[in-house]
Parts: C-alpha cells; structure tokens; sequence
C-alpha cells in the first residue's frame, strides 16, 4: 500500500489518498463500489464479492429481497466474508449520463450515505474505491473533487463522528493521476 496524500480533516479524522488493493485493506469497512440489485458482476464490485466469498453474495442477495433496491443514499451492508475487514457497504453510484442526470449529487449522496452508514455501524476506519469511476464512466477527476469536499463537510458538521481513518484507496494510474491532479488544486 502505498500512501500518495493525507490530511487532517475537522475534528482530527485524517483522509489518506492510497495506491493498493482495496480488498487488502486492514479497516473496519471497505466500501464496494455497487449497483442497486447488488449483482456484483463486474468491476470492483466483482473483486470484492470474489475475494470475500459466498456470504457477501447471499448476504447481499437478502438484503435486496427484505428492502428492495439500494439506493443511492442509503448503502446496504454485508459481513465481510475472507476479507481483514468487519463489513463491506455497497454504495450506489450513479452511471455517468454526460451530467445530465444530477450525477453529482448522487456520488455525494452515496459517499455521505457510506460515512453515515459507518458511523451507524460504530466504525472507526472505512476505505473507499473511485466509487463510478470505472464500468459506470463518471469523470475521474470530477469524481475525485466531488470526494473531497463531501468528505470534507461531512466532518465539518460531524467532528465527533467516530469515524477516524479515512481512505480512498485507487488501483491503477489513470485514476491516481486524476485523484492526485484533484486534491493538489483543491482548495479547502
């Protein structure tokens, strides 16, 4: 794992920018960049559910027949199966539609609706992938701004969140290089 950026954020968490492997990650909850049937066909939806074996897919697949649909705010959330995690939470992203479909606020939504989540959860630590970045074709570096500064108002209005440790861990360089590119010219 190699540490790219990290900040404090209000009220102490820190935010790291990592290069890895999500599904290595050593925190209380990684988040799987979902679709709302929870399919996890392909991406790293499909890593994550591979890696962590048959109680992600049956977990996920309750969870859709006892409350329907994921949306975009309000992640679900699995047992962790073989991965060195507690849970994983599977945030609904939007597909990219040229921005013609309030794109943006449904990453937020789905980031905010994660930290919630976690913090429902009693978590201190979450790691998240590029959530809509890949197979869904949201903008990298778009997506990236989106990120920080929903990360960063969250905790400007939760600083007692118990949340503590904040990643967002990225896999390969086209994607780095955007988050990167992002947080060096982002103004906080």
């Amino acid at each position: 794992m190699e540490v790219l950026r990290e900040r404090l954020l209000p009220g102490g968490a820190k935010l790291r920018l990592l290069r890895g492997d999500i599904t290595a990650e050593p925190v209380d909850a990684i988040v799987n960049a979902a679709n709302s049937r929870l399919a996890h066909g392909g991406g790293v939806a499909a890593v994550i559910a591979r890696k962590g074996g048959r109680v992600i897919w049956e977990q996920s697949e309750a969870w859709v027949r006892e409350h329907g649909p994921v949306p975009h705010d309000k992640p679900a959330y699995t047992e962790c199966g073989n991965l060195p995690c507690k849970y994983v939470i599977h945030a609904v992203g939007p597909v990219w539609h040229g921005g013609n479909d309030d794109e943006d606020a449904k990453l937020v939504a789905a980031i905010r609706g994660s930290l919630e989540r976690a913090e429902q959860l009693g978590l201190t630590s979450i790691a998240f992938p590029a959530i809509s970045t890949g197979i869904f074709g949201f903008p990298k570096e778009r997506a990236a701004r989106i990120f920080y500064r929903t990360i960063d108002e969250y905790f400007a209005a939760r600083p007692e969140s118990t949340l503590r440790d904040v990643r967002i861990v990225l896999y390969d360089r086209p994607t780095v290089d955007a988050f990167l590119r992002a947080w060096d010219s982002y103004e906080r």
